[in-house]
């Protein structure tokens, strides 16, 4: 069923644009040409954005963060290896994975951390990434009381994700 989905849905588009009389390789045109100034709008602060995570990531200033809010992660329930995560998550998704699964394959799937740290990625969003790239394609220069919120948002992601799987599967 899904390899003839994407075409009969495309189908239907186009036949339905055909009976009322909608010009649809044009409107294909014009959205396609939105799109591409998008991209073109959206390239500087994805490609500013992606070197800061790598440079973060490869300097160690992200493991070194980790380590400083240890403290601050443990009253919260959050398992010292996770706590890199919690930094790098809200920024990159990629980079959330690639840690995440450093943290599987040190400590375990089924260990505590590895649980925890599975359950943050699918729990949490990459808010700091996905608010630069709405800010950059609306020309925005504020974004007011949305990178606060989004990190609330995080936090309390991180912290149920770290509560939910020592409630269901206790503390390794």
């Amino acid at each position: 069923m899904g390899a003839w989905m994407i075409p009969a849905m495309l189908a239907v588009i186009a036949v339905t644009g055909l009976v009322r009389g909608v010009d649809v390789f044009s409107c294909f045109l014009s959205g396609a040409k939105k799109g591409a100034q998008t991209a073109a709008t959206i390239a500087p602060t994805l490609v500013g954005l992606l070197t800061a995570v790598y440079m973060l990531r490869a300097s160690g200033v992200i493991d070194w963060l980790g380590a400083v809010m240890q403290p601050f992660f443990s009253i919260l329930g959050i398992p010292a290896e996770c706590a890199p995560l919690v930094l790098l998550k809200p920024i990159s998704g990629g980079g959330g994975l690639a840690l995440g699964t450093d943290i599987m394959q040190r400590a375990g799937v089924d260990s505590y951390a590895g649980r925890v740290a599975a359950v943050m990625l699918g729990a949490s969003e990459t808010s700091i990434y996905t608010i630069s790239l709405y800010a950059g394609s609306l020309g925005l220069r504020s974004t007011r009381y949305a990178v606060p919120a989004a990190l609330v948002g995080d936090l309390t992601a991180f912290v149920s994700a770290a509560f939910f799987v020592r409630l269901f599967f206790g503390n390794g």
